[in-house]
């Protein structure tokens, strides 16, 4: 699966917004967002026109596909398939982008950043209801029970994450056992659950021309 591996700090400077890619990372004073917050390349610097409305909806779809780690051909996926389903469907986009495994391990303070998650998925650290998936895609269900490979328990990537989840919090449709490594879905993740600064409307309406 393509994904992207150039400079992380760039993405959050194009979006002007401090998007963490970095994990806890980027509460550091290194940040290059904190240090330089305008565009990236030469023109960066120079005073923005005005903004149309379609670069304001795609800056919009930009920072969504940032944040969860996908490239446009998979986005683009997701949101046909959030089209079909009933309810609005910016939410049912958001929603199904929730309910990555990736995801989940980040959500659940069992990885510092999406990235980091991601790899611990393809690494074959995580199992969902007993079976080993390294799909970081996989998309989990109300029920399932994600856990951490017995062999795994012990990385200390993991434990460091875990000790900072405080800062972060666990959303209320995942229940964390820290103690035994797992993590239950105990419902599908809601809008006011997603707290991204995202308005999901405006990649309705530049999927919609």
């Amino acid at each position: 699966m393509a994904r992207y591996i150039g400079a992380a700090c760039r993405l959050c400077r194009r979006e002007n917004l401090k998007l963490f890619l970095k994990g806890d990372r980027c509460y550091t004073d290194k940040c290059a967002f904190e240090r330089r917050s305008y565009a990236p390349g030469q023109h960066g610097q120079k005073r923005a026109g005005k903004y149309s409305d379609y670069r304001i909806q795609l800056r919009e779809k930009q920072k969504v596909k940032r944040i969860y780690g996908v490239l446009e051909r998979q986005f683009r996926t997701y949101y046909e398939k959030a089209e079909k389903q009933k309810g609005m469907t910016g939410t049912n986009l958001l929603v199904t982008l929730e309910r990555r495994l990736d995801n989940v391990v980040y959500r659940a303070g069992f990885a510092s950043s999406r990235n980091q998650a991601r790899q611990l998925v393809r690494h074959g650290h995580i199992s969902v209801n007993g079976h080993k998936v390294d799909i970081p895609s996989y998309l989990v269900k109300t029920g399932d029970l994600l856990s951490l490979r017995e062999k795994s328990k012990d990385l200390p990537v993991i434990k460091e994450s875990l000790e900072t989840i405080v800062r972060r919090g666990v959303p209320k449709w995942l229940e964390v056992d820290t103690d035994k490594k797992e993590i239950r879905v105990k419902a599908m993740p809601s809008r006011e659950d997603i707290t991204i600064p995202v308005q999901e409307n405006l990649i309705v309406e530049l999927y919609s021309k």
